[in-house]
């Protein structure tokens, strides 16, 4: 029975990490275990910065987007001689275990840590979806909303003023939040990393847009699809007329903050209190996962080994309902 673990929050920040982190730090609070918050993520475990939370140190935080505990990337964690000393750490402190809320890099870490023989539980938290062994990570939902909520806006001025727009949203790897935005803000054609669509194939879906006699067309590409959004918008403005007038809107960091919505509430919720289910049952190297309803624990090894598909069928559907 562990009597003293730490938690962190890693990677890039998603909307709902200070949910995971609350009830990580209640529920074994509950259980008479004490936890320890690690700030700025691997980097504050090398510098020793942690401190004791207390059930007032996470009150009033599970609206808030971000995380209290802050996040920050290192490379010395990625050696050998930087775990150690992390592992080192942890022992001075007394802490016995780690719940590590993060993205793919930020659970092979967390592997890491495993591999040394020190208890770990990874919570999938990233607005890309990208985990494998989750039907969903914390963010994903919030992320998907405000994109959602922009496309609605901008396609508002793009029909008062019949107009083309080109919006970049988040995925430098994966395009789960383009094709689901697309999916669902009913965009003519949609651009992600997985899938090359040649800029000519843009311009012809905007185009048969305006032959069809729309008002307004959209166009949404991951951040990480094969040319630069800059680069098409300027092809479709100089060197391709679709009859639209174009614009260009990149969303950004936008997309990550925010309050988490319902959803991401619970499902951080949920998950946290699983993660310390799980180390207070005396397992360790599982990840947290949403299966169907289910909360379960799956090798991080597993989580971490490939990236989580695209659903194939998200681009037929597309192909269809976009006519």
């Amino acid at each position: 029975m562990f009597k003293r673990i730490a938690v962190m929050t890693s990677g890039g920040d998603a909307p709902g990490m200070n949910a995971a982190v609350r009830a990580v730090v209640r529920a074994a609070l509950d259980r008479g275990v004490e936890v320890y918050g690690i700030r700025q993520a691997y980097a504050g475990l090398l510098a020793g910065n942690m401190e004791l939370l207390t059930s007032r140190e996470v009150s009033g935080i599970i609206q808030r987007g971000g995380t209290i505990l802050q996040t920050a990337r290192n490379e010395e964690f990625k050696t050998k001689a930087g775990q150690s000393r992390a592992k080192r750490n942890l022992h001075q402190r007394g802490i016995e275990a780690v719940v590590v809320i993060g993205g793919d890099g930020s659970l092979r870490g967390a592997l890491a840590l495993e591999c040394l023989g020190f208890p770990v539980i990874g919570v999938p938290a990233s607005i890309d979806n990208d985990i494998n062994g989750t039907n969903m990570s914390i963010g994903v939902d919030t992320a998907l909303n405000v994109i959602m909520d922009a496309l609605d806006r901008i396609r508002d001025t793009a029909t008062s003023h019949t107009r083309a727009f080109i919006i970049e949203v988040m995925g430098r790897n994966c395009g789960y939040l383009a094709i689901t935005a697309a999916l669902i803000g009913g965009a003519e054609i949609v651009i992600t990393p997985e899938q090359h669509v040649p800029m000519e194939e843009v311009a012809q879906a905007l185009s048969n847009a305006y032959s069809r006699g729309k008002s307004h067309a959209i166009a949404v590409i991951a951040e990480g699809a094969s040319y630069r959004t800059a680069d098409l918008s300027n092809y479709l403005t100089n060197e391709r007329s679709v009859g639209f007038e174009i614009r260009l809107i990149i969303l950004g960091h936008i997309v990550r903050g925010g309050s988490p919505t319902a959803f991401d509430r619970l499902l951080a919720t949920r998950m946290g209190v699983k993660a310390v289910e799980l180390l207070l049952d005396g397992q360790t190297g599982l990840m947290v996962g949403l299966d169907g309803r289910d909360m379960v624990g799956i090798p991080i090894k597993d989580a971490t080994g490939t990236m989580r598909p695209l659903n194939e069928s998200f681009f037929a559907m597309h192909n269809f309902l976009s006519r």
